[in-house]
């Protein structure tokens, strides 16, 4: 068997849904140019369908080299901003005019003036939801990202650590819309050990009992190949001008993975294959 056809076989279970949960059609993305005086083409009629697995979830990672628009796609999702032209969809519904989803930034976010449940809680209060109430629901996702004992700290350094202040980040986002999170590379800044704790942390979030029931969607913008592999039910690779899907792997390892997994022939296998194609060996 060749190596693309074994990195490419595919181990999906669950009942497939008609509509994907994420979709772009037809998008196009242009900026002028000063220099040349002319359009600088991101997207020409860009496509993408993300699968939906009613009772899993689905975690999706997009990978590529700088450039080619893999933030881009994020902030399309998350209504921070329009294409050019095309369609965005969610849940086969397309993205209304205000609506928007939280991301996590590589950037530390959180408001330093406020504690960590005081920040987890703000989603809920700027909808209207009483102080009680807020802090509540705050609380209880506080405990899903194991940040319980730590809500009254106030979110910064040295208080908390840069792993800690991410877990501020995503239960923020999880608070205002708990089956759907974007991280756009949000372990870049964390030096390797932590980055590697932070990795297994997000794969216990997205496989809690808590949150199994609401069928997850997280989408993970990042240019490690071993934490796609880790991660990722589906992963995308890029290539740029214009930006395009050069290839979609779907990984054929076990839905619920620990820390031998990256120890397994077939992910080091899957590792070096994505490495392969970023690197232009593998068309």
């Amino acid at each position: 068997m060749k190596q693309e056809d074994s990195v490419n076989e595919q181990k999906i279970t669950g009942v497939h849904s008609s509509a994907p949960v994420l979709e772009l059609r037809g998008i196009r993305q242009t900026y002028f140019d000063d220099k040349t005086q002319k359009d600088f083409v991101v997207f020409d009629n860009f496509n993408l369908a993300v699968e939906d697995y009613p009772g899993m979830g689905q975690f999706i990672v997009l990978m590529g080299k700088s450039g080619c628009g893999k933030s881009t796609l994020l902030r399309y999702w998350t209504g921070l901003q329009k294409p050019t032209k095309g369609e965005v969809f969610i849940g086969g519904k397309p993205l209304e005019k205000n609506q928007s989803i939280p991301m996590v930034f590589q950037q530390y976010s959180s408001l330093e003036w406020f504690t960590v449940l005081e920040n987890v809680a703000l989603p809920l209060t700027l909808k209207g939801i009483s102080g009680r109430e807020a802090k509540e629901q705050a609380m209880e996702m506080i405990k899903v990202v194991g940040l319980e004992g730590h809500e009254n700290k106030f979110a910064k350094m040295p208080q908390l650590s840069g792993g800690q202040l991410q877990r501020v980040a995503i239960a923020r986002c999880l608070v205002a819309n708990p089956n759907m999170l974007f991280l756009d590379e949000p372990y870049g800044a964390l030096d390797g050990f932590t980055r590697a704790k932070m990795q297994f942390f997000l794969l216990e979030v997205f496989q809690k009992r808590e949150l199994a029931d609401l069928n997850p969607t997280i989408v993970l913008v990042t240019h490690d190949p071993r934490e796609a592999v880790l991660l990722g039910n589906d992963i995308y690779i890029m290539d740029s001008n214009p930006g395009r899907i050069i290839k979609h792997i779907k990984p054929d390892l076990p839905d619920h993975r620990d820390r031998s997994i990256r120890k397994q022939a077939h992910f080091i296998e899957i590792v070096s294959y994505i490495e392969d194609v970023m690197d232009g060996i593998i068309q």
